[in-house]
């Protein structure tokens, strides 16, 4: 898409600070992020939303999905737990439209062992 910073950062046209990145997918720390941890895992497919997603896109799904697993192992996340968030439409609070998960952790516990 012409106008998508995402498909701009998926051609090299906007620099980001990229996790991982292979011929399916790329992923980047958010620039304004919720979470000790923010990546952005996206698909080097432009596709608008969840209600976008085909059939014949079941394969790319699981490669977004085991990528955020992998990242988030990587990033020492699996110890203390982590968000996987799509956002699905304006009214869900989707701003980009190209289909992205949010990768979400790194919060740390207080003494009672809940996330601050």
């Amino acid at each position: 898409m012409e106008n998508c910073i995402f498909c701009k950062i998926i051609k090299g046209e906007i620099p980001s600070k990229k996790v991982l990145e292979n011929n399916k997918v790329i992923a980047f720390y958010d620039i304004s992020p919720k979470a000790p941890v923010h990546v952005l895992i996206v698909p080097k497919k432009h596709i608008n939303s969840l209600m976008d997603v085909k059939k014949k896109d079941k394969d790319l799904m699981g490669e977004l999905l085991t990528t955020a697993t992998g990242i988030a192992q990587n990033l020492g996340l699996n110890s203390g737990g982590y968000k996987l968030v799509v956002n699905n439409g304006r009214g869900a609070g989707q701003l980009v439209f190209h289909l992205h998960f949010h990768l979400l952790g790194g919060w740390k516990k207080d003494a009672t062992g809940f996330a601050v």
